[in-house]
């Protein structure tokens, strides 16, 4: 699968920049070095918690993993999200992500769709990370401080990712939201 294989390539190449073992990656990530060799070897799937849960420890942006390394120049870009809409991190989680992390924005944006009662509980990010949700279509809530708050369609909401957060379907049928997720000092 094409998404392993970048998802390994990047893997391996952020820990190669950091001059980071498999064993100092799993310490910072808290990802077991066999899972790591796993996924760099393109023989392993990580979910979509997993990749934020190496991404924090990586202190980069959940796209370097998913995504081909940005092009450092800010050009004008057209994104199709029924083209980049993707399963395969989770089954009943539709993963498109519409522009990758630049350290120049210092923001990446996904469209996200969850299927009927489909529920995602996220770790924390790291500090400074703010989550800027904004619901497309269908009924979702958004738990963060605790609580689950409700979104239909058209309405937003804004919060700190640095603690236990999630979302979830609770319509008939897709929720489809966008989510753009904001680094502090433009640090991915």
């Amino acid at each position: 699968m094409q998404t392993e294989i970048e998802v390994g390539v990047n893997l391996k190449r952020l820990r190669q920049e950091k001059g980071w073992s498999l064993d100092k990656t799993a310490k910072e990530t808290g990802v077991s070095k066999a899972m790591l060799g796993q996924i760099e070897r393109g023989e392993s799937s990580p979910t979509v918690a997993k990749l934020w849960q190496i991404a924090s420890g990586f202190e980069v942006s959940l796209s370097s993993f998913i995504a081909a390394s940005p092009n450092s120049e800010l050009t004008s870009l057209f994104r199709d999200a029924n083209e980049l809409r993707h399963e395969e991190y989770n089954i009943g989680f539709f993963v498109s992500l519409l522009f990758p992390f630049e350290e120049a924005l210092g923001f990446e944006i996904f469209e996200l769709t969850l299927a009927p009662d489909y529920q995602h509980e996220s770790a924390p990010h790291n500090a400074g990370v703010t989550e800027h949700i904004l619901c497309i279509s269908g009924e979702m809530a958004v738990m963060f401080d605790d609580e689950w708050h409700t979104l239909r369609a058209g309405q937003a909401v804004r919060f700190n990712a640095n603690q236990s957060h999630g979302y979830k379907n609770i319509g008939e049928g897709n929720a489809v939201f966008h989510n753009v997720i904001h680094y502090p000092n433009n640090k991915q």
